[in-house]
């Protein structure tokens, strides 16, 4: 059986975890590592000499021109990320672009239509909707316990946590936590809530406290080595109402820097029937035989970070060779971005923005 020839561009931290994923199927001889690419020609050759690609590039256009790969890892910084995408599609290979998409709705639309053009699927780095956690709201969802979802709450907030480097570069980033951090919590809502169309939203971004105010505290995180290379340009954080077509309204908050206690990164949909929380595992909230009732699920049902890449590896391998269905796709990119346009449009304007 032939191998499925795999390629990496972009050898940063978030590779090494969709590397994870590939590893199985490498090891089980699904799949080979045919070549890796990153702008840094010193970092690819160690990263490639660390997994045993077969071939390292510092040009992602050279790598499609000379390889026949199968399937695409892209994990650039963002505004890299289209140029990527749209350079593995033309050569011929599926891609799995991580998340967010691109750096605004009209960059995604474009890659979206040359998945479209090519044949190739474009799959997007919504990890979270591959969670031990989503699959069981999921099931409570679809066997009808929840009801009507028509609220949601979600929040990704950091004291001090701004990766650093291009992160905090608008340039490279797009944004700060709502486009790194609200994306995540954003789909997740959207996808256990039935993929929704959005509607309205007004958001509100603020820039006021900045990062590495405290030095040696268990919140910061280590500056990268690069750290002065890049202008910290994005904001500290980020909230917005969304309004859905269904009547769904969405509540977000993210930071990167927020004076609060402890991190915290909660999701709770509230329905007729019942209202559902991952904090860390799943509960759901409800009245039986005219009391109130708490229900906390046996098993594990709380999000397992050390699985939950090698589910989004398998399932676009698997989407790639036909073998499955896409469980994040280039539409649900799109929609996304469109979401984070409008947040970022209505802090600049202070009115809502209609979405189309």
């Amino acid at each position: 059986m032939k191998k499925i020839r795999v390629g990496i561009i972009g050898t940063g931290n978030i590779s090494e975890f969709h590397m994870k994923g590939y590893r199985k199927l490498i090891d089980a001889g699904v799949a080979e590592l045919a070549a890796v690419c990153d702008i840094n020609e010193e970092k690819v050759k160690n990263y490639a000499e660390k997994h045993s690609a077969e071939k390292w590039y510092t040009d992602y256009n050279e790598m499609m021109a000379k390889e026949e790969l199968d399937c695409v890892s892209v994990c650039t910084w963002n505004a890299a990320h289209k140029g990527a995408t749209i350079a593995a599609l033309r050569g011929g290979a599926n891609v799995l672009c991580e998340k967010p998409m691109a750096m605004n709705a009209a960059e995604a639309e474009e890659m979206m239509a040359v998945s479209k053009e090519t044949g190739k699927l474009l799959q997007v780095g919504f990890v979270r909707r591959f969670g031990n956690d989503a699959d069981v709201i999921c099931k409570f969802r679809d066997a009808g316990n929840l009801g009507d979802i028509y609220f949601a709450k979600a929040t990704y907030l950091r004291r001090d946590g701004c990766p650093g480097g291009w992160f905090g570069d608008k340039a490279y980033s797009g944004g700060g936590p709502l486009i790194d951090l609200g994306v995540h919590v954003i789909d997740l809502v959207r996808y256990l809530s039935g993929n929704p169309k959005p509607t309205t939203v007004f958001g509100v971004t603020y820039n006021n406290i900045g990062c590495r105010r405290a030095k040696g505290s268990d919140f910061a995180w280590e500056a990268p080595a690069d750290q002065n290379t890049y202008e910290y340009s994005v904001e500290d954080f980020a909230t917005a109402m969304i309004k859905f077509e269904n009547g769904l309204t969405l509540d977000v908050e993210a930071s990167f820097n927020l004076n609060i206690e402890h991190d915290m990164g909660n999701i709770e949909l509230f329905g007729t029937k019942s209202g559902v929380k991952v904090d860390p595992n799943v509960q759901l909230f409800t009245d039986m035989a005219g009391r109130y009732v708490n229900i906390q699920p046996t098993g594990d049902t709380g999000l397992n970070m050390d699985e939950i890449f090698d589910h989004e590896i398998e399932n676009f391998v698997n989407s790639a060779t036909g073998k499955a269905e896409c469980r994040a796709t280039a539409e649900d990119g799109v929609v996304l971005m469109k979401i984070l346009d409008a947040v970022y449009e209505s802090a600049k304007t202070g009115k809502s923005v209609d979405i189309k």
